[in-house]
């Protein structure tokens, strides 16, 4: 009899290693897990709750558990993502348990899902997740006000309901809408390229669509989704959104301003976040001073000021107040903000919420590693910071007794994406810094 018990951290790591290499009896092994999996075996094991004491992980895994599918039988992805939600979350709750991680978080093609029952094309790989048609977009600045509320009990809607209804039966965790916040579904059917060119040439424009699509796609969703799981929460996603891609300023007066205006008046409001807004980095950058210019051979300009710490920064600090608006459950630190960790504990701590990091899919990713020795050291560092400063904000904030264990949302650490070519060695490293750390002790 094949029990997920016995691939307890770091065995499963092992398997999914040998498997990852294309081991003939590691593949006989895994076909063995997954058929145990799929049968429903593991069920109980799957309604256990992580320990609200301990430093907690969580992953996005739906691309790895997709490879494995495809690898074992055969399953392509439009049968993976639609046709059976039995089989899609026993396998993506398999794939957790044998990554290590222990607390679940089911998720999807969020953005091409969300697009997708507008009559987006779309694009469906054998074995890769489905995307926009970058060469079909579904509006434009003549069409766009023409998009009408979809049905949500049919197509891809349904499919995320049918997944949700599975995840909560056989976790216990309430279900999490996750579908694209207003700006990046604009970007999924208007193009990036057009909607970048009408964020600097015509603002209004944008923003009179981006509150379109939330009143008339968006909020509908979300309505029809708390009818339907009325203790569901909402994860809104909003990349293409970010500091990272438009700036600070269009991050908080666009993408951020959207999402409060999509909101207003909703009674759920506070069961509702948008946790990926990336690049905060950007913040800090200096702006050129046009003063400055040569007088024979010399620059004359006035003295640089001293460089502000992050947390003396106020263009950072108004960022983190807008992205705190936008969501409002915990703080999040992901791998492309590229500020120190410490800056989110202390925020963490001022405004008494919860830390989560990111571990970006670049900081695993095999084919991006030159010198695995020193990307071994320097993620045990990493990890080992990250842990240390979720354990101090978990000392020092009002948490639920549970601390959050029976949220479906992320927190604590969080790999954003983990997927076929993800380099198992720099998991362990960072789950052993995580089972390894010390209880966490809250201030009296």
């Amino acid at each position: 009899m094949t029990r997920i018990e016995d691939y307890a951290f770091p065995k499963g790591l092992d398997l999914l290693r040998a498997w990852q290499a294309g081991d003939a009896e590691a593949k006989a092994e895994m076909t063995r897990v997954f058929d145990a999996a799929i049968a429903g075996d593991f069920d109980a094991n799957f309604g256990q709750k992580a320990d609200p004491s301990r430093v907690n992980s969580v992953a996005s895994v739906h691309m790895l558990a997709l490879a494995v599918l495809n690898d074992l039988y055969g399953i392509e992805t439009r049968e993976y993502y639609h046709e059976d939600p039995y089989r899609y979350v026993r396998a993506n709750l398999a794939v957790s348990r044998l990554l290590g991680v222990n607390k679940f978080y089911i998720t999807w093609a969020l953005y091409a899902w969300s697009c997708e029952p507008l009559g987006q094309t779309m694009m469906y790989p054998d074995k890769y997740p489905p995307g926009a048609d970058p060469d079909d977009m579904l509006i434009n600045k003549d069409n766009w006000r023409d998009l009408k509320t979809p049905d949500f009990t049919t197509g891809v809607p349904l499919a995320i309901t049918n997944i949700l209804r599975v995840h909560e039966e056989l976790t216990g965790l309430p279900p999490l809408l996750q579908i694209t916040a207003p700006y990046s579904l604009a970007a999924d059917i208007y193009g990036q390229e057009p909607l970048l060119g009408d964020v600097v040439n015509d603002p209004d424009e944008v923003n009179a669509l981006l509150d379109h699509l939330g009143d008339v796609v968006l909020g509908p969703w979300m309505d029809h989704h708390i009818a339907t799981f009325p203790n569901g929460w909402i994860e809104l996603s909003d990349a293409s959104g970010s500091p990272f891609f438009i700036g600070p300023d269009n991050c908080k007066n666009m993408s951020i301003r959207s999402i409060r205006h999509m909101l207003r008046d909703k009674p759920y409001a506070d069961r509702v976040f948008d946790n990926n807004y990336r690049g905060d980095h950007v913040a800090l950058a200096k702006k050129k001073d046009r003063r400055s210019r040569r007088r024979g051979g010399t620059e004359a300009s006035a003295a640089a000021a001293p460089e502000l710490a992050p947390s003396e920064n106020p263009a950072l600090l108004s960022l983190t107040d807008a992205k705190v608006s936008a969501n409002p459950v915990f703080i999040m630190r992901l791998a492309a903000d590229n500020v120190d960790i410490s800056f989110y504990e202390d925020q963490a701590i001022k405004r008494n919420m919860p830390l989560t990091s990111g571990i970006g899919s670049p900081q695993i990713d095999r084919n991006s590693i030159e010198d695995l020795d020193a990307t071994k050291a320097e993620t045990r560092e990493m990890a080992r910071s990250h842990v240390a400063a979720i354990r101090n904000v978990c000392a020092h904030v009002d948490l639920p007794e549970d601390n959050h264990v029976s949220q479906a949302w992320p927190s604590h650490i969080y790999f954003e994406d983990v997927n076929l070519h993800t380099q198992f060695d720099l998991v362990e490293i960072i789950l052993e810094e995580v089972y390894n750390s010390d209880p966490i002790r809250r201030k009296a």
